[in-house]
């Protein structure tokens, strides 16, 4: 009897490492993460709500794919401008990674021309680092939400 149950304990961690192995082969890891280029065209338009649109191109791989921006946000802002900003996008594993939701907290001003630089992580992991110039006659003081989606 106690050899019986010996077996089946044995053979119950053995299923169990077995399954963990095979769990672990499955999942992703940050290294396996890649990185790409994307060069963004966002213009926007706000006195206390601002709404935002543009396009861009997210270089993966060998491939370029085009992208499609909205956006909302509120508090301190009153203006116009166009931002081309470009930059990394990391902690994807696919092109479909970058599209989501964005979220942050922005201070930018633009009389005429001026820099602006922001990190954003989507929902699903996605890091991008952007930097660039903005044009326009902007003041803002805001939460923004951003949405980048595949073409």
């Amino acid at each position: 009897m106690f050899r019986i149950s010996m077996t089946r304990f044995s053979m119950t961690r053995f299923a169990v490492a077995a399954l963990a192995a095979i769990l672990m082969a499955g999942v992703p890891t940050a290294s396996q993460a890649a990185s790409g280029s994307v060069s963004l065209r966002i213009v926007k338009a706000s006195f206390i709500v601002g709404v935002s649109g543009g396009s861009g191109t997210l270089r993966f791989g060998k491939r370029n794919y085009p992208l499609s921006i909205g956006g909302l946000s509120a508090g301190f802002s009153a203006g116009a401008s166009e931002a081309h900003l470009s930059g990394r996008v990391s902690n994807i594993r696919r092109a479909s990674d970058v599209a989501g939701t964005y979220a942050a907290t922005t201070a930018s001003a633009a009389v005429i021309r001026g820099g602006k630089s922001v990190t954003l992580r989507n929902e699903k992991g996605a890091i991008l680092t952007l930097q660039g110039r903005q044009v326009g006659l902007e003041f803002s003081l805001d939460l923004s939400g951003l949405v980048i989606g595949l073409k």
